[in-house]
């Protein structure tokens, strides 16, 4: 089996994308909030608002995990840097390892919150 190189530019990259696109998550998730708001002027049943607040819940959850992803990548190139460094071009297993782990849980987020966003517009388009 041969073993595959990691070098860290293409971690720095992939840090990168992934990045930009917990920030893209992060505006979405203040424009989410907005119409939330906007909707608890609007309604005043208790169903209705028990399902605001179940969506408003889930955004603060989403949020926090956007915030320790943000965080976690920050370490992983604080560590790129340190190997940079030293003229080492790629990491090693360990970190490897973990960019790999990291990669499946950024995977698997990408797709809790892309269902979360198809049942939030669900219910936009049943109450807006």
């Amino acid at each position: 089996m041969k073993k595959e190189i990691i070098y860290n530019s293409n971690m720095h990259f992939e840090h990168e994308h992934w990045r930009s696109e917990l920030f893209f998550w992060e505006d979405e998730l203040k424009t989410f909030k907005n119409r939330l708001s906007e909707l608890v002027e609007r309604y005043s049943s208790k169903e209705v608002l028990d399902q605001l607040e179940h969506y408003e819940n889930q955004f603060v959850l989403h949020g926090a995990v956007i915030d320790d992803l943000l965080e976690e990548i920050e370490v992983h190139e604080t560590q790129i840097a340190s190997q940079t460094k030293y003229g080492k071009d790629a990491l090693d297993t360990v970190f490897v390892k973990k960019h790999l782990d990291f990669r499946k849980r950024i995977e698997t987020q990408r797709q809790i919150y892309a269902d979360l966003k198809k049942d939030f517009f669900r219910f936009l388009s049943e109450y807006m």
